[in-house]
């Protein structure tokens, strides 16, 4: 009981730090829930609505942290989270005005989501924030927007033009190691038109491309002595997340090598076979 209620004193407190609402109505808040118990759902309902309020870019950007915080593949660290939120649809190169300070971006959000100190990971103030906002409802296509994101950092020109035997200097592009590794997660979930031909931009010149020696090394457990040897291709990576859609593209419309094993002898079928991805193991059998 004490966490929910500190919980709530965060959630009502919000707007008295922003000037927004007076000690009176705060008072009032909590003294309706004590009275007729703690209705979370309607408490986070209304603050979703404050958030949608908000003037300017500020409601926009709230609701992007909450859909990154609770739909993100692990915790994003607050740079990473930062990157993310700059990345422009449409834009061919990262523009660095885009990237807002940590403050701008928890103060959009009101609260809900905080950085933990020992890790630097952004969280939500309570589990029951991330049952709320898993709800069909309420971010319906969280993963739309989260795998288009991904692609369109990882399209970057500048991101391009990495040296792809290169993992060790990437502090500049933080949000490059997470949509490099967990892009096809989201993908698997739900990919738009969009989203597919962004992956197949990405997917036809995988193996000179950052983002496959960052998953081979992921994959494999180790580093290669040689990674641009890797032979790590568009079809290795979408077999492995099992997005059939871009399996077939890359077989049918690229005509990618099927039985193209990388520097160590591992196809794309062992792939998807390993994963337990049917469809993708359906379609290269």
């Amino acid at each position: 009981m004490d966490i929910l209620l500190r919980l709530l004193l965060v959630v009502s407190n919000i707007d008295a730090i922003l000037g927004e609402t007076s000690v009176a109505r705060r008072k009032e808040m909590l003294k309706k829930v004590a009275m007729t118990g703690l209705d979370l759902d309607n408490v986070y309902d209304q603050t979703l609505r404050r958030i949608r309020e908000q003037k300017g870019n500020r409601s926009r950007l709230g609701m992007e942290v909450l859909m990154w915080v609770s739909h993100a593949e692990r915790p994003l660290r607050i740079n990473e989270l930062c990157h993310a939120l700059a990345a422009e649809m449409g834009a061919t190169d990262l523009n660095p005005e885009n990237i807002r300070s940590q403050d701008t971006v928890l103060r959009s959000c009101l609260g809900l989501a905080v950085v933990d100190k020992e890790t630097s990971t952004v969280r939500l103030i309570h589990y029951t924030l991330q049952e709320y906002l898993s709800g069909p409802c309420i971010l319906p296509d969280a993963h739309r927007s989260l795998i288009q994101t991904c692609l369109t950092y990882l399209n970057y020109d500048r991101v391009k033009r990495l040296p792809a035997d290169n993992v060790s200097t990437l502090a500049d592009l933080p949000f490059l190691e997470y949509s490099s590794l967990h892009w096809g997660r989201h993908a698997k979930i739900e990919l738009s038109d969009h989203a597919k031909f962004l992956s197949l931009d990405l997917l036809s010149r995988y193996d000179s491309h950052i983002a496959s020696t960052l998953l081979f090394v992921k994959i494999r457990g180790c580093r290669s002595s040689q990674p641009t040897h890797h032979l790590f291709t568009g079809l290795h990576c979408a077999s492995y997340f099992g997005i059939g859609v871009m399996v077939a593209a890359l077989i049918e419309g690229q005509g990618s090598d099927i039985n193209q094993g990388e520097c160590r002898g591992v196809t794309p079928l062992i792939l998807a076979a390993g994963e337990g991805n049917q469809g993708a193991v359906s379609l290269l059998l």
